[in-house]
């Protein structure tokens, strides 16, 4: 059998379903008869809770139910959230706080939530919402990333999550000691919130004494565990769906509280309960992204190869540190460290603080863009102050073809690439020698015109592991199974497609199902660009299993020995037999022998390694001084993803890649005002990227096969944002360089970047 598929620009089949408003979201797909829920939260960021009181809210029309922290506990409910810990760089673990599903004792950021009303309308729950008496002490709002202030958790009177180390800090300290260059940065990552399409949602039921969890996640067996723990409850009562999802970024792996509350009401209530974030509500409390400072060095020998490098993140982690929160800005952070570049020593130390402000541990590639970040922002001034090319100071330190497999300072083994070869790509495509006439003819114009590189890589995460299960059902068509979960991926297409390439399926006659808890008993959902990797590698090991135990069922009605059976791809075929039968002929064949057992296979598979996805970015701006405006004017891409399934869905994302950081990179930041108000709390205050800022986007690959999947495949979900933060910051750096500009951070802002240009003279001086 090939190990991959043919590689066709199939068009998505689901778009047809949702370009006519046949989506099936959450909101659209919960029961009629549901009673709404609706969230009291806190209106302050830090304060001590002295009185709550419910009862006016409990007595008012339509209410059914208010539930408080108290009466979660009393029900018997495990209101600690689930949230992992790190060890710190002396031994010990991390902080660790309590995150109650509803505010107990404290008030820790605003939007916190406090009490859930269940009403027959929402308006109704709005309204009690309003007879709520929530008294408290005020206490002053801790923002900063600095130990100190008022203590958000008393597990932590300093404020400090983590103090997390790794890498070699001695031979660290001593490449430093000796080079002949050093080169540091300050490069700050400004916060962004996450905004999918569709905001979060779910509702629950019970349904024949089970527990049925419906909502627009990013997996269902973590929220099936979860719900199990939380509502002491076994896990076989319990089934959870999750339907069309309007985006998710990462931000939507989570648990949150709002889950809890609903799946307790339905119980309570034995009647479905349905809730949906509105916008402001998301926007306060969906779990945000980025939102950390470093201080980054680079030491060079005299010939300007790397010998070292050093950083000291400081990382906002907000009011709690529930999932995996901890791991994002540490060990995930860890895993592309060192990026494309042969770096001797390297050391990393991460803090990680507690802020009055909405949990951070979310966005698309969270942990990796921000490494990569950093690093190539570094590399950039490195190569400035060095009087280098940016480009010749990468070509002089990537990691070569023969030095693969390559293990980085933080330990983790690259399996295969050609950095060099992607570079030369990316610059024909942006047609590199044509810059200097495009700059020439900006500064005709009165305009500033720059070019930012980033050479990024990044390693796809999440469960190894994956199932896939392929059923033949009595009407010819055929159901494949998944344990990933699209949220506007086109998995449906790429699945059902590959399935088609290895079976001879018609493609047509394959549905794929996701997000049923009941329907495969594991699967890993999606997040880490893992989905069409360990997803496709779980049904190609099905599909080798299908063959397998056909082929003795097909010897014996051919008349042959099952060494002369054999399959290409459309149908079996046996020396000695004039007989050609399909797959799906096949089926049709078992089922008429009362061969049931034939018809329903599927097979589990874990990735013994992971596989790191790279790339190059190449951005150019052009900017307006009088007025501080940056346009993106041309944008390029080249990279490596290993084989492909479907080169027009990996256009797709990463062209909304690139938006997005774009997005980041122009204009998205979140501001909080002394007392952790949120002042970008609605999308008149928040810049959303918009269609009018976005360049054409080129892209083009230049593989080398994975050698850690039998598909040779690295995954591609997160690598346009990956790369855009730094190419199109460097191509803004190079712009105002020449014009005394030597330090510039997200977002440019155009009052930012104006005033750059306005300060310059004096910083010049």
């Amino acid at each position: 059998m090939e190990k991959f598929g043919k590689s066709q620009p199939v068009k998505r089949v689901e778009d047809v379903r949702f370009l006519t408003g046949q989506g099936r979201y959450v909101d659209d797909i919960a029961p009629e008869a549901s009673l709404h829920g609706f969230v009291f939260r806190s209106p302050v960021a830090h304060g001590a809770i002295t009185a709550l009181d419910v009862s006016e809210a409990r007595a008012a029309e339509g209410v059914h139910l208010v539930l408080t922290c108290a009466d979660l506990e009393e029900a018997g409910l495990s209101i600690a959230m689930t949230a992992s810990r790190i060890q710190n760089r002396d031994g010990s673990k991390g902080a660790k706080d309590v995150r109650p599903i509803l505010a107990k004792d404290k008030l820790r950021f605003v939007g916190e939530p406090v009490a859930m009303i269940i009403a027959d309308t929402l308006q109704q729950a709005r309204d009690a919402a309003e007879l709520i008496t929530l008294d408290y002490d005020d206490l002053p709002a801790k923002l900063d990333l600095a130990p100190g202030g008022a203590a958000v958790h008393d597990v932590a009177p300093d404020n400090v999550v983590f103090d997390f180390g790794l890498g070699d800090e001695a031979a660290t300290q001593a490449a430093f000691e000796a080079a002949a260059h050093v080169v540091s940065m300050d490069v700050e990552d400004n916060r962004i919130i996450c905004n999918a399409m569709e905001t979060r949602g779910c509702y629950a039921e019970m349904d024949a004494g089970r527990l049925h969890f419906a909502f627009n996640g990013q997996g269902v067996w973590g929220a099936k565990g979860e719900l199990a723990k939380a509502l002491d409850i076994p896990a076989d009562q319990i089934r959870v769906t999750n339907p069309d999802v309007g985006g998710g970024f990462g931000m939507k792996a989570f648990m949150y509280p709002e889950y809890f509350c609903v799946a307790q009401a339905a119980r309570t209530l034995g009647r479905p309960v349905r809730w949906m974030s509105e916008r402001t509500e998301a926007m306060l409390t969906d779990n945000a992204g980025r939102d950390l400072t470093t201080r980054a060095e680079l030491a060079f020998d005299a010939d300007h190869k790397l010998t070292g490098y050093r950083l000291h993140t400081r990382a906002n982690m907000g009011a709690y540190c529930s999932g995996f929160a901890q791991n994002i800005q540490t060990e995930l952070f860890s895993k592309v460290l060192t990026g494309v570049y042969h770096i001797p020593a390297a050391y990393m130390r991460a803090e990680g603080f507690f802020t009055n402000t909405t949990q951070v541990d979310a966005y698309r590639g969270a942990g990796r863009p921000e490494a990569i970040y950093v690093l190539e922002r570094v590399m950039d001034r490195a190569a400035r102050e060095l009087g280098l090319d940016p480009w010749e100071l990468r070509q002089r330190n990537f990691i070569r073809p023969d030095q693969f497999p390559y293990t980085t300072p933080s330990g983790v083994t690259y399996d295969i690439g050609d950095f060099n070869a992607v570079l030369s790509h990316v610059g024909q495509k942006a047609d590199r020698d044509g810059f200097a006439g495009r700059k020439a003819a900006s500064e005709a114009a009165g305009k500033l015109r720059g070019q930012g590189l980033c050479y990024y890589i990044e390693s796809i995460l999440g469960d190894p592991s994956e199932t896939s299960r392929v059923v033949f059902e009595e009407d010819g068509s055929v159901a494949l199974y998944v344990g990933t979960q699209s949220n506007g991926q086109g998995h449906e297409t790429v699945f059902a497609a590959y399935l088609a390439d290895q079976t001879g399926i018609p493609m047509e006659a394959i549905h794929v199902v996701q997000g049923d808890s009941d329907a495969i008993p594991s699967g890993g959902g999606t997040g880490g660009s893992r989905s069409a990797t360990v997803q496709s590698t779980a049904t190609l090991k099905t599909v080798e299993t299908m063959i397998a135990q056909f082929t003795p069922f097909l010897a014996d009605i051919m008349g042959v020995e099952e060494d002369k059976v054999n399959f290409d791809h459309e149908t079996f075929r046996a020396e000695g037999s004039n007989m050609t039968p399909t797959m799906l002929e096949v089926a049709e064949l078992a089922r008429e022998h009362g061969r049931e057992d034939l018809l329903d296979t599927s097979e589990t598979i874990t990735l013994d390694s992971r596989s790191f996805p790279n790339g190059a970015h190449v951005a150019e701006v052009e900017i307006d001084p009088e007025t501080g405006i940056v346009r993106v004017d041309r944008y390029e891409v080249v990279d490596d993803f290993g084989n492909l399934l479907n080169p027009m869905l990996v256009e797709g994302q990463i062209h909304g890649g690139v938006a997005q950081g774009i997005g980041q990179a122009l204009t998205e930041r979140v501001v909080f005002d002394e007392d952790g108000q949120l002042l970008t709390a609605t999308f008149m205050d928040y810049a959303m990227p918009r269609a009018d800022i976005m360049p054409m986007i080129g892209f083009a690959t230049e593989p080398t096969a994975s050698k850690y999947n039998p598909l040779g495949m690295k995954g591609c979900g997160e690598a346009g944002t990956v790369g855009a933060l730094a190419a199109v910051s460097n191509a803004v750096q190079d712009a105002l360089w020449a014009r005394g500009v030597t330090q510039v951070d997200m977002p440019f802002t155009p009052e930012k970047v104006w005033r750059y240009l306005e300060d310059a003279p004096k910083a010049a001086e």
